[in-house]
């Protein structure tokens, strides 16, 4: 390798392996940065990448949406960032400014925003080039390797547990305590919630407890929803596994007004009845990750606060392997590759 050249980790064909390549240093173009990568997380949406199953996907393609790194070059018409700066690149691939949604504000719905490692390529590399607008500023005290995490399954959680219908003291449920889970768990205990984790089994109890739950419902054993409702009702639940019928068992929990914000990517269908939500005006929404801004909000955040999250760290080379543990599901709680760099 040469110092015009860099490691990627690309997947030539839908469905095919995670392939350590050489490739030729990325030049920014106009309003581009050019990040040198330091650390990149796995996320259980890279499968999009790799299979190809979402619009706008070409091979090949270099994978990654949590990437943590410095930037390394700036192209014309770039204000605001600095060679050597920390940044941060998330799901969230820049706005457009001229699309409906991004003419009333609404930056996370742009209509010609791309995804870093869907839509172009990703951060399992040594560098990336990004739009401008898709950065955020990392704290000094977070560490590359726990910033990349927080820069999607983080801002999911935090960005949609900040923006809810839920006040200071009113009772929040987080459904599922694993890579979206542990996150949602500390975000709400320190945004003053009473937190309740609602997961399989007791074996996660100690750790819910310990990352900030006041309460515990294990879902296999007690009836989520009457569990709930015996604690005066949840004014929102988040929802952060993939099963639909999880999220249906705990619907019934909410109080008056309240809401499921359904965070968990699944294509299941999810089967409720209408007349559930008649009563109470209860609801259930998705809430998207978030803008640059909104990471960068969640990264200072969790840098002021002490939030972290549970990390496993493996080099480039093993993107593979660190993969595959993701989607078996046996990472606790998220993969990150660390360039070295």
């Amino acid at each position: 390798m040469t110092s015009e050249t860099m490691r990627a980790v690309q997947v030539s064909e839908a469905g095919g392996p995670l392939e350590l390549v050489e490739r030729p240093v990325p030049e920014p173009g106009r309003g581009e940065v050019r990040v040198k990568v330091q650390a990149c997380g796995v996320c259980h949406s890279d499968m999009f990448a790799v299979t190809g199953g979402f619009p706008g996907v070409s091979f090949p393609i270099v994978p990654g949406h949590e990437i943590a790194g410095v930037v390394d070059a700036i192209g014309e018409d770039v204000h605001l960032w600095e060679t050597g700066q920390r940044v941060g690149v998330g799901w969230f691939g820049g706005q457009c400014g001229y699309c409906e949604p991004c003419r009333r504000g609404d930056m996370i719905a742009c209509q010609n925003s791309g995804i870093p490692g869907i839509t172009f390529d990703g951060g399992y590399a040594d560098h990336v080039v990004v739009p401008a607008s898709a950065l955020a500023s990392i704290p000094d005290e977070l560490s590359a390797a726990d910033a990349a995490p927080l820069l999607c399954a983080g801002v999911t959680t935090f960005n949609a547990l900040r923006n809810s219908v839920a006040r200071g003291g009113d009772t929040v449920a987080i459904l599922g305590v694993g890579g979206l889970g542990h996150l949602g768990v500390q975000f709400a205990r320190r945004l003053g919630f009473r937190t309740v984790a609602i997961a399989r089994g007791t074996e996660k109890e100690p750790l819910a407890r310990e990352l900030g739950a006041h309460h515990y419902i294990d879902s296999t054993t007690q009836d989520p929803a009457a569990e709930l409702q015996a604690l005066g009702g949840a004014t929102v639940i988040l929802a952060t596994v993939t099963s639909s019928a999880a999220m249906a068992a705990c619907a019934g929990g909410l109080k008056p007004n309240g809401r499921l914000i359904v965070v968990g990517a699944s294509m299941e269908p999810l089967e409720l009845p209408p007349a559930m939500f008649i009563g109470g005006s209860t609801g259930l929404i998705g809430h998207a990750s978030g803008t640059s801004q909104d990471s960068q909000d969640t990264l200072a955040f969790s840098d002021l606060t002490g939030v972290r999250p549970m990390i496993e760290t493996h080099p480039l080379e093993e993107a593979q392997a660190a993969y595959d543990k993701m989607l078996a599901g046996d990472a606790r709680f998220r993969m990150v590759l660390v360039t070295g760099n």
